[in-house]
Formats: structure tokens, sequence, C-alpha cells
């Protein structure tokens, strides 16, 4: 007769099959059972590797939990809608989602997630960019899926997080391009013609993002102590589907067929045609009789540093009082047709500025101004950045202004400039090394000059 084996003792043994097989007791399963998990292997020398392993893991606390494991698909699903979706704002989220539908799931969805290799990742991440995805793109799917698998190894579901095996693409820092002085003080006598002259002063002037500047409303801003208040943004989300089955909702905009080559329906859109739809497609939430959560919306800054107040320069004061009244004129010509925002940037019915309309005004501000195409953004907070710099101001006083949390981020705001540059040598030059004066000439050699720059003019002439 055996003897007993210990409690929580694994055994090894070959059975009729010819496989060596290694039965651990791991603990207990939810419902009270024993979660005793199998192992085998050709030799017993490997089964009793793969039962060390699996003995380590429970006794580190760190065995996967019993149970089928989901699909890449499932926990994708699961992480964004129960997970995720109670930390991330909005936009974030969309962009998480879109991601996951677009890559994720088309590339190792059908992959168990105990069973996902390094090399699946490795394979997707190559298809994209032989695809055309920027590196960047790629970047931000990978980084999508690791966190989405940090969470799956805290809570035991697998037993490594097996983005951290795989170099992403590495992503060189995209060069800023600010306006010069010159060139801001042009966009801003182009935007002087327009009634949305002040938008553009406090955007290019205090480097306030798109959604924040559009987002100001009156009980935000004090003009007797000169402080803007950035509580909230404008953004634009997606709808999303308030009935109970989206993908008969969307019925009649599903397209499930690629466009065919030399497209024209699609010729003018700037991303090309789009793709076709999923077979079990849930898109097209816009036309949703009961849609839900997007259009333009005000939002909480994405940092509570964001949110942090900002002086107005005393010169922009006069100017806001005068936009203020030009606004109450137009409230009071709109009469019954004006909605009511308090919005300091609107319409002319009262709505807040809708930022597709914002960056397309700010295209048309540049063509005007006589200044080469370039992003928003540089256009604005870049700009504000680099000016103080090159007005001396120190870059903790930069960041206090921009409302960064690091002082790395200023950094990356602030562009130089080469005269910039060219003067700090120089005044370095003087400081260690002193010009030296040229050395006397005696007579003779003053002699000598003037002949040989007598000579000169003669073969001139």
């Amino acid at each position: 007769m055996s003897p007993r084996r210990a409690n929580m003792e694994s055994s090894v043994y070959q059975g009729s099959d010819g496989w060596w097989h290694g039965r651990v007791t791991m603990g207990v399963k939810d419902d009270g059972s024993p979660d005793r998990r199998h192992r085998r292997a050709r030799t017993e020398t490997e089964v009793r590797r793969k039962v060390r392993e699996l003995e380590a893991q429970r006794d580190k606390g760190r065995a996967p939990r019993a149970g089928r494991k989901p699909t890449v698909e499932q926990w994708m699903t699961t992480y964004l809608t129960d997970i995720a979706s109670l930390k991330l704002k909005p936009r974030s989220l969309d962009d998480y989602w879109s991601k996951t539908r677009n890559h994720l799931i088309p590339g190792i969805g059908q992959h168990r997630l105990d069973k996902l290799q390094p090399e699946h990742l490795e394979v997707m991440y190559r298809k994209m960019l032989d695809a055309g995805y920027a590196d960047s793109h790629v970047l931000k799917v990978h980084r999508i899926l690791s966190r989405a698998l940090k969470i799956a190894h805290r809570r035991r579901l697998v037993g490594e997080n097996v983005a951290t095996l795989v170099d992403p693409p590495t992503v060189d820092e995209t060069e800023a391009n600010p306006f010069t002085v010159e060139e801001a003080k042009a966009f801003l006598e182009a935007a002087a013609k327009r009634p949305t002259f002040m938008r553009w002063v406090v955007g290019v002037g205090m480097g306030f993002r798109q959604g924040e500047a559009l987002g100001f409303r009156w009980q935000y801003v004090d003009l007797d102590k000169e402080l803007f208040h950035p509580q909230w943004q404008l953004q634009r989300l997606k709808w999303r589907h308030g009935c109970d089955d989206p993908h008969a909702c969307g019925e009649r905009l599903h397209r499930f067929d690629p466009c065919p080559p030399n497209c024209r329906t699609h010729k003018n859109y700037k991303r090309g045609c789009p793709k076709p739809c999923a077979k079990n497609c849930t898109k097209h939430a816009s036309t949703c009789p009961e849609r839900k959560g997007g259009g333009l919306v005000f939002t909480r800054p994405k940092t509570k540093r964001s949110r942090n107040s900002v002086p107005i320069p005393p010169p922009f004061i006069p100017y806001l009082w005068e936009h203020k009244a030009q606004q109450e004129a137009l409230r009071v010509e709109a009469g019954d047709a004006w909605q009511e925002h308090n919005v300091v940037f609107s319409r002319s019915d009262g709505r807040p500025i809708d930022p597709r309309d914002d960056w397309a005004e700010f295209k048309e501000l540049l063509e005007e101004a006589g200044i080469e195409d370039r992003r928003q953004h540089d256009g604005s907070r870049h700009t504000a950045g680099t000016i103080l710099n090159e007005l001396g101001v120190d870059l903790p006083t930069i960041m206090e202004v921009l409302r960064h949390s690091q002082i790395g981020q200023t950094r990356r705001y602030v562009k130089g400039r080469s005269h910039l540059a060219k003067a700090a040598m120089r005044r370095m030059g003087d400081t260690l090394l002193p010009a030296q004066k040229p050395p006397t000439e005696t007579k003779s050699e003053t002699r000598d000059n003037r002949a040989a720059r007598a000579r000169r003019r003669r073969r001139i002439r």
C-alpha cells in the first residue's frame, strides 16, 4: 500500500497512453471544489519541470485563475466596457475602442489570452507597418494592449504580460513648428478682420488648447482680477447606441464589400475610402433614434493641473470687454433665436463654435497671412511657449502658464531659435575669451599694404 500523500502534494505518473502526467493542487475554485491542474509531457523529467513551475506560481500567488481563459477579443471587450470606461476620458475611450476594433480584434482577437505569444504581436505590428500605418499609430495599439494585459495579469487570468516581451516601433517626437513673433503678429492682423479675433488672441497669446479656448464660459472669466479659470473644455464626442440591437439599428448603413479601385464616391475624403464593416458591426450610432453621449459636449480637462488659473495679459482686458459688449449686441439682435450657452466665443446665435469650423478658420487665416501650413497646436500652444522663452521667461514659469505636470513636457513645447543660440554663444565667447585687438601695423607694412591696394585698383580699372 503506497503511503498517503501530504496535503497539496503533487502527483507524477505515467499513463496508459504512454505520456507522463502531473497533477498539482492549486487550492479551491470559486464554488469550493478542489482546483487541480494537469500537465503532461513525453518524459518524466519534462513533466516534473512543468509541475515545479506550476507549484512555484502557486506558492508565490501568481498562478492563473482556474477555468477556461477568454480570448483576446472577449477580454478587450470586458476591459474597455467595465474597467477602462471608469477611468478614461470619453475621447480616449473612443480611441481605445477604435484601435481595438480595427487592429487588435482582426489581428489577434481569436487567440486565447493565456496562449498569446510575443510572436503573435510582432506579426500583427509588422502587418500594420507594411499596410502604411505610422510608427506612432502602432505604438498606441501596443500600449492599449499592454494596459489590458497588465490588468489581466493582476487578476491572474494570465501568468505574464507578453506585451512587455515585445519591442514596439520607436517613435521620434514630432518636430514643433511654432510661429515666429513676426508670423504671430501677421496671423493676428489677419484675424482682426473677423468676429472671432479674441479667440485667436487668447489661443496664440496664452497657449490654450483648442477645446479649452472654445469651452470658456463667462462665469469662469474674471476680468476684474485678470484671470482665466479653464474648468471645462469643448469636445466633439462620438454617439453611442441607446437601442437594444445596435447591429440591426444600423442595417441600412452597413457596407461589407470594399470599394472598387479608383473609387469616385470617396475621392474627396481626406482618409480615403472607409473600411468595410465587420460582420457584427455596431457602428452608425449617429443615426440611432435613441442615440446618446455624442455631439458637442463640455468635459473636464484631462488633468487637475490643466484647471489651474491663468493670468490674463493686461493689454488683452479692454479687448475682452469690447468682445463681451459685441456679443451682447448679437444677443439682442438675435432675439428668440439666441441659444444661451454663456460661452465666451460663440456663433452668431449663441451656440459654441464647432471645433471643425475653428480648425477650418485657422487654415484660412494661415493662407491670408501668408504663413506656411502647420498644425493648429503649433500655432497656439507651442507658439506661446516659444515666445515666452524668447522674452526671457524661465521654464518653471512657462510650465505654470501652460499648466504642464512635468518640466520635461514644457521643454518639448519650447522650441529654441537659432539667432538666440548664436547670441548666447557670442556672450559665452566674450566672457571666456574677450575679443583681441588686431595687431598694430609697422610703417613699412603700412606702405606695402597701400601699394598693394593701389595695384589692385589699377587691375580692376
